[in-house]
């Protein structure tokens, strides 16, 4: 990976570390080969998901979740994405979403289905995803920091646009129960 900071800016890490910045880009990119294939964006990843089971569970469980390949309504889109994170296995359905007749983004859905071997405590993992996916949407739609003679201009939440509590849409997580007894390799 190449990092391309601009000079004289510190930068650091963005809620934690590589895949959950570089997921968006390169989901962006399967859904452009996905196009490019003339297949859906689901059947796409499966058709390379063959020897991946983990990861096929979770995509095939979120489609299922989602009612993917049903008729969405008009100015409603969807998308979806699978990553490996940390030694997890993660596929969201993204947000169902609209646009207002003034072309601002409301957020619908999302669902996260995510496979993390076993969860100790799945509340928590529920609350990572959860706080991920609101930063995260946060950055989508409204993320922007400026820097004026030198200095970051933003200092907190009062000055940094993030996802109000009536603009976070639903968010449903379903963590795969382990099948393994505790303690076998895989």
């Amino acid at each position: 990976m190449l990092q391309a900071e601009p000079p004289a800016v510190p930068t650091g890490f963005w809620r934690g570390v590589g895949p959950n910045n570089n997921v968006f880009a390169v989901e962006c990119f399967m859904d452009e080969l996905a196009r490019k294939a003339g297949k859906d964006p689901v059947d796409f990843r499966r058709s390379m998901l063959g020897k991946q089971p983990r990861f096929l569970n979770v995509l095939n469980l979120a489609a299922e979740k989602d009612n993917w390949g049903q008729p969405l309504p008009a100015r409603v889109g969807r998308g979806v994405c699978v990553q490996p994170s940390f030694a997890s296995f993660i596929s969201q359905p993204w947000s169902k979403r609209r646009f207002d007749d003034h072309g601002e983004v409301l957020l619908r859905r999302v669902i996260s289905v995510v496979d993390t071997g076993i969860a100790v405590n799945p509340d928590t993992v529920m609350a990572q995803l959860e706080g991920g996916l609101i930063f995260g949407l946060t950055a989508a739609l409204y993320g922007e920091i400026t820097i004026d003679k030198g200095r970051v201009q933003q200092s907190n939440f009062n000055d940094y646009r993030m996802l109000r509590i009536d603009q976070v849409p639903k968010i449903e997580v379903h963590v795969v129960k382990e099948r393994r007894a505790a303690g076998r390799h895989r």
